[in-house]
């Protein structure tokens, strides 16, 4: 007779097969959804601009597919630009718009296309976006395929697009420094920034966005940072909270990563931003509550905390900037990439200023449909939609 035990365990695996089946099948009733959507695209033969990364490990092989690609769909206005440790996307996106393309494309992870996107944010042409990297969190908000690279190239250069807010952060301490950096997922400083510059790159090639949780530990127990926040809403109204002190300040345009809803609210195109401000007491106690009150709003969708924190505090607000000054400077980053220590920082949206190729486009597609049509000239020569340029 089997003990009570090997009953147990029995249902436990057969619990997890069905799991494991529910979850695979999920993946191949989306897959078959968007091959079906992708099928009814319309190609767009214009000039593509192709902004590759070279430093990711398939970068070569990407673009050998991407010109077979373009070859077999008969697109024959297409050219190549590699960033360089000198020459970020940014500065190479503008290249390919004084070049005259009309779509260009980030072949990279989150740091390509956030710096792509930072040159064609406001002129009216549009991003496509081919991921490789290991977060890839911007093309998952936008259900841009991430393991299909025909599918993310049909996307890219076919007709079918959104209009998306652009995040900037400007470093207000910095007298040269002129130009506000774009983020187009989550901007922050302290503990957050922390963890990400305390992250290992091979350690992350190896296990991905998991990898940030061993930079967390690392920074668990360090200082908090104490200073004064003051948001401005939308009706234009704004509002000062000072002596703060909390473990980390974020500004997010897109709220989920890999597992979880760090902001339930924050939508990528309503013309806010959402500011989260969190704090710890008790050491790993309070960590613990902190986790509890992710995974509570993952579970609920909802920007509330676990009722049964008590160590812990996930305040929430949104607004179109924030502008923070702290006693001492805090580590800031912007979608993962650093940008070194400030005490001086505002974080503003700009309201639909790109437009990005996406498989499902819903309602803003003709919008940015038109806004990409009007955008017929060249850039170097373009009036009335170019906003300023930054970084």
């Amino acid at each position: 007779m089997p003990s009570a035990l090997h009953i147990t365990l029995v249902v436990i695996a057969v619990c997890i097969v069905v799991a494991a089946i529910g979850v695979v099948g999920v993946r191949l009733h989306r897959r078959r959804v968007l091959a079906a959507s992708l099928d009814k695209r319309r190609d767009d033969e214009v000039h593509y601009a192709f902004i590759i990364n070279p430093s990711k490990p398939q970068a070569e092989a990407r673009r050998a597919h991407i010109e077979r690609f373009c070859q077999a769909k008969g697109l024959t206005q297409v050219q190549f630009i590699e960033t360089q440790l000198d020459k970020d996307g940014r500065a190479c996106a503008l290249e390919a718009l004084d070049n005259g393309a009309d779509v260009v494309v980030a072949v990279g992870g989150d740091g390509t296309v956030r710096t792509v996107a930072s040159a064609v944010s406001g002129t009216g042409h549009a991003l496509g976006i081919v991921p490789i990297g290991t977060g890839n969190l911007f093309a998952r908000n936008m259900g841009i395929p991430i393991d299909d690279i025909d599918a993310a190239l049909t996307v890219a250069t076919s007709h079918g697009s959104r209009l998306v807010d652009m995040g900037r952060a400007m470093l207000l301490d910095r007298p040269g420094e002129d130009h506000g950096h774009a983020f187009l997922i989550i901007a922050g400083m302290g503990f957050d920034a922390a963890m990400i510059d305390d992250t290992d790159p091979e350690l992350k090639k190896n296990i991905s966005w998991l990898a940030y949780f061993v930079g967390g530990v690392k920074n668990l127990f360090a200082p908090k940072y104490r200073g004064s926040v003051t948001i401005t809403r939308a009706d234009g109204s704004s509002h000062t909270t000072r002596e703060l002190t909390f473990r980390t300040l974020m500004a997010g345009n897109c709220g989920q990563i890999p597992v979880f809803s760090l902001m339930p609210n924050a939508s990528f195109d309503d013309g806010l931003l959402d500011f989260e401000l969190i704090d710890t007491t008790g050491g790993i106690l309070g960590w613990a509550n902190l986790f509890g009150d992710v995974l509570h709003q993952t579970i609920t969708g909802r920007a509330e905390q676990n009722p049964l924190s008590t160590n812990s505090t996930v305040d929430q607000i949104q607004g179109v900037s924030a502008e923070v000054v702290l006693e001492k400077p805090a580590l800031a980053q912007v979608d993962g990439d650093m940008l070194g220590e400030t005490a001086h920082i505002r974080f503003s949206v700009e309201h639909q200023s790109l437009i990005v190729r996406v498989p499902e486009s819903a309602a803003a597609d003709k919008t940015a449909q038109n806004a990409q049509a009007n955008a017929t000239a060249p850039f170097a020569e373009m009036t009335g939609t170019i906003r300023p340029i930054r970084d």
